[in-house]
């Protein structure tokens, strides 16, 4: 895969590009802890379909880089929406298709609720991804709390200190855990786990999962997202939303619909887990050519 960058924002994005340069544009976005090659096989099918595709490194993955040591290194979800908005505007995307799962469709949900016209069409692992911060304190059912372990582990400082000494091995488990039915090998791992090496990833990761539960400010320079989003804004761009029947993080989003003013189908990828591009990737492209084409 032959990475470029370009400085977009507060980062030098390193991100993949395939298919031709008038091709019409499409912005894939990775979530955690994978990275960029969850789409290694999604590329060639959208490609032969006429597609400009984008596949970047989210920030505090692989070669994505922070400008300044003096921007904070903040996981919140608008800064991921942020990120994903300046990277469309360095590129002169004007607008796009989006499709992500797990951080990354929650930057590509956002960019579709706040800013619908450069958004042609999204496809969204799990659906209505945007993080309702201000209700993240009412419990779940208890085999929904069980599964977000990993979470509450991160909010102390023994998770901090676990992730900075094994960071693979915690990938890993998370891997075989949100997606049991997905036989990947040494090297499938691997190849993504080279992205947790970046320097930044531990911050930028326990951040995340520390402001979504309100224990730690976000950026100021994100404020302003962050202040529409409690709003819990509808989707209105064309949009399939998408589950695995396996999914060992999230039971599922059927009771989504009420949350797309837009054209709206949910599809579930049935014996697949919580990396569904990967795991699914002709389904998976599909669904990017199918909401394209309403």
């Amino acid at each position: 895969m032959n990475i470029q960058t370009i400085e977009a924002g507060v980062l030098r994005v390193a991100y993949l590009e395939a298919g031709a340069p008038d091709g019409w544009p499409c912005v894939l976005c990775h979530g955690f802890p994978y990275d960029v090659h969850a789409y290694a096989e999604v590329l060639p099918r959208l490609t032969a379909a006429g597609a400009r595709v984008i596949v970047p490194y989210l920030r505090g993955y692989g070669p994505t880089a922070f400008l300044s040591p003096k921007t904070p290194r903040s996981g919140e979800q608008a800064a991921l929406a942020a990120d994903l908005l300046a990277l469309m505007d360095a590129l002169q995307l004007q607008r796009a298709v989006l499709a992500g799962y797990d951080w990354g469709g929650r930057a590509a949900c956002i960019v579709a609720a706040l800013w619908p016209e450069r958004v042609q069409a999204l496809v969204s692992g799990n659906a209505y991804n945007l993080q309702d911060i201000a209700r993240s304190w009412e419990p779940a059912p208890p085999e929904a709390e069980a599964a977000l372990w990993y979470q509450y582990y991160f909010h102390a400082e023994r998770g901090r200190r676990g992730l900075m000494s094994d960071r693979r091995g915690i990938a890993r488990l998370l891997w075989r855990m949100w997606s049991p039915t997905w036989d990947f090998d040494d090297a499938t791992f691997e190849r993504s786990a080279a992205a947790f090496d970046n320097p930044d990833f531990v911050d930028v990761v326990i951040h995340s999962y520390r402001h979504r539960f309100g224990l730690v400010s976000g950026d100021p320079a994100c404020a302003h997202i962050e202040t529409r989003l409690t709003a819990q804004p509808p989707i209105t761009v064309s949009t399939i939303g998408i589950d695995g029947s396996a999914d060992g993080v999230n039971s599922g989003t059927a009771h989504h619909g009420h949350h797309f003013a837009g054209p709206y189908e949910h599809r579930v990828f049935h014996g697949a887990g919580h990396n569904l591009p990967q795991e699914r990737p002709a389904e998976w492209a599909q669904a990017v050519l199918d909401a394209r084409g309403r």
